[in-house]
């Protein structure tokens, strides 16, 4: 199967934020190609610029569900981006931490193909003005790469 979700987004909606064989039936447009032979499951399109895991490749977002590169955004590692939504990566329990914006739950976010840990979900913000924040994801630079027509 080969779609573009994000060429079709006014078109289709889809609630899901993470891929999985199961959702290609109920989602087709999530992904560009899903395959159980393959060493992850979510093929983003070539058509558009993406980031992929720095360790295995394996893709993890789309530049267009990018929300933020802001420097306020700090991992353990350094910087971060925020994003809408990612592709192959699981989650871990959500856990209460302090970070510079406050108090939130967070849920590490691994990737699912060579299992190094990326960055985080947030999962509730106890703040109003960091509300924004919660079901978006955080991916620190120093575990991502720039891929597809970033020259």
């Amino acid at each position: 199967m080969f779609q573009c979700f994000f060429c079709q987004r006014a078109q289709q909606s889809c609630s899901s934020s993470r891929a999985s064989p199961e959702l290609s039936q109920e989602c087709p447009a999530e992904m560009v190609k899903m395959t159980r032979s393959k060493t992850f499951q979510a093929y983003l399109p070539n058509c558009h610029r993406t980031y992929s895991c720095v360790h295995c490749r394996a893709h993890l977002a789309n530049h267009d569900e990018l929300i933020s590169k802001a420097s306020s955004f700090q991992g353990s590692q350094g910087r971060a981006y925020l994003f809408n939504s990612v592709v192959n990566v699981g989650c871990g329990p959500a856990e209460e931490r302090v970070l510079l914006t406050g108090l939130h739950a967070v849920a590490d976010i691994y990737c699912e193909n060579c299992k190094t840990t990326l960055g985080w979900k947030y999962e509730h913000a106890f703040e109003s003005s960091q509300k924004y924040k919660e079901g978006k994801f955080i991916i620190e630079l120093a575990h991502m790469i720039k891929d597809n027509g970033w020259e």
